[in-house]
């Protein structure tokens, strides 16, 4: 069917969502990891409720939790968009500044509060493809926040123009909005059945027209070394530096692949993210990437041999290694339900759109939700350059992500009555 025009105001949303501080800490043992993620959740619920959505809820682990009633009366699956409110520990969230570049013209992005900070078309070729666009970006000391306030504003658009047209056909609709999703707690206290969704989609994808059905497989590696401590000066012979053993084990890890720096595609790695180290004792933590199981595990072996053959030469020292399972890769789930990315695909096109299928170097919450029974692709949200200074986003892109969702819905509602009319005359 053709939808009535779309009156976007992702524009304001956006805006409004990206000056709010909303960094995920992932040292932090509360739920979740910091309290000033709630206040997103707060204005959420508050925009939601003005908008006709009474259910609209922020729980005490700061999930919201909101229903669009279905405007069809024949059964129709129940989807869920997804998208998280937090932000990346790596770079700063607070006191973000956004600023709008209009009718962008190709040319490299000099942010203002720090003019060494430069978005270069020739690091982001994306960019060669919004020239007329409108780019949104941070102002040089922090970064924007698009990961993944783009994709809620984007859901809370879509949300908008359900409500303001009724006329347009679709199923129930669950909104989740969750807190931690950038230290991979996204999704440890979601109610499933509170949820009562039977599909999902997380909008936390790069650009315009990209679905991505795939995303690495996860583990963490949390490697303990015991050294032997003395004093420096009574030293020789005797003390084994716990920091030295750990450093060393570091500089063992292969530098021509399976690093982050020097794989690309479908190419996993293993990554150092922290040491904390004394001469005594020392704790390493990493994490372990790969597109499937059988790799994951190919490289933990690899980094135990290698960290068994540095223990080797400090025999009072000793060793602990830990492998902590964080995600799977969700085309494992998604193959399954080959209905769930068909119909985001035609979506995308109904947008407007060339869908371009994709594999994610990294997870989403979807990740973890198909493993939990809600089989989850994700759709683009127009975000580029995560986690960084020179995070940026085009308004336009925001707007066909809110219209592909839109879409989506109604092709979930006409797929159902179709099966049921066929169902009917069988």
């Amino acid at each position: 069917m053709n939808l009535p025009p779309f009156q976007h105001q992702i524009l304001d949303r956006f805006l409004r969502y990206v000056q709010i501080d909303t960094q995920s800490d992932p040292h932090a043992t509360t739920v979740p990891s910091t309290e000033k993620q709630k206040d997103l959740g707060r204005l959420l619920v508050q925009e939601l409720k003005e908008l006709g959505i009474q259910d609209a809820e922020l729980d005490t682990y700061g999930y919201v939790y909101a229903t669009v009633p279905a405007t069809v009366s024949d059964p129709v699956p129940v989807l869920c968009f997804c998208a998280h409110m937090d932000t990346s520990p790596d770079c700063s969230g607070a006191n973000v500044k956004p600023i709008v570049h209009r009718n962008y013209d190709g040319s490299p992005i000099v942010l203002p509060d720090d003019p060494s900070q430069v978005i270069d078309p020739a690091q982001h070729p994306d960019l060669k493809k919004q020239i007329g666009n409108d780019i949104i970006t941070a102002s040089g000391t922090t970064l924007l926040g698009a990961d993944n306030k783009a994709g809620i504003a984007a859901i809370m658009d879509a949300v908008a123009y359900w409500m303001a047209h009724p006329e347009v056909p679709h199923g129930t609709i669950r909104i989740l909005f969750t807190p931690d999703e950038e230290i991979g707690r996204g999704v440890d206290h979601v109610d499933m059945k509170k949820l009562g969704a039977d599909y999902g989609y997380t909008i936390d994808g790069e650009a315009a027209g990209t679905l991505e059905d795939e995303t690495f497989s996860a583990d963490a590696v949390t490697i303990h070394i015991q050294g032997v401590s003395a004093h420096p000066g009574f030293a020789k012979g005797k003390m084994e530096n716990a920091i030295k053993i750990a450093s060393e084990l570091i500089a063992s890890l292969p530098k021509d692949h399976c690093s982050p720096e020097t794989t690309e595609g479908r190419e996993g790695f293993i990554h150092p993210v922290e040491l904390k180290a004394i001469a005594e004792e020392a704790t390493l933590q990493l994490i372990i990437r790969d597109f499937t199981t059988e790799g994951l595990k190919e490289k933990e072996a690899l980094l135990h041999q290698l960290a068994q053959q540095v223990m080797a030469h400090y025999p009072y020292s000793k060793m602990t290694f830990s492998v902590t399972e964080q995600y799977r890769n969700m085309k494992e789930i998604l193959d399954q339900h080959p209905l769930v990315v068909s119909l985001a695909e035609e979506a995308i096109r109904r947008a407007g759109l060339e869908p371009q299928r994709r594999s994610i170097r990294g997870g989403t919450d979807g990740s973890r939700l198909s493993f939990m029974g809600l089989p989850c692709p994700n759709i683009f949200a127009g975000e580029h350059a995560f986690h960084s200074k020179h995070e940026w986003v085009s308004i336009q892109d925001m707007e066909k992500s809110a219209e592909t969702i839109v879409h989506l819905a109604t092709l979930w509602a006409t797929h159902a009555t179709q099966d049921k009319g066929e169902t009917t005359t069988t």
